[in-house]
């Protein structure tokens, strides 16, 4: 995963980002440990990098890559 500490987001991708950790989160039972949502967010601003715009996608994507770790 490539780190692109410049990125600059528009804030309706911001806006999905935020949708899409929090969805994320939401499936996941309690309790939900900092390092899981760190992961999670960091996979949700990785797939945001690449050019992914779709909440759903972003969301699916990290839930994903959390079941590889």
């Amino acid at each position: 995963m490539s780190k692109d500490h410049g990125a600059l987001f528009r804030p309706e991708l911001i806006g999905a980002m935020d949708d899409a950790l929090q969805k994320t989160v939401a499936t996941l039972p309690e309790p939900v440990s900092s390092t899981v949502v760190q992961d999670l967010a960091t996979s949700i601003l990785q797939h945001a990098i690449d050019g992914n715009t779709n909440a759903e996608d972003m969301s699916r994507l990290a839930l994903l890559e959390l079941q590889l770790k």
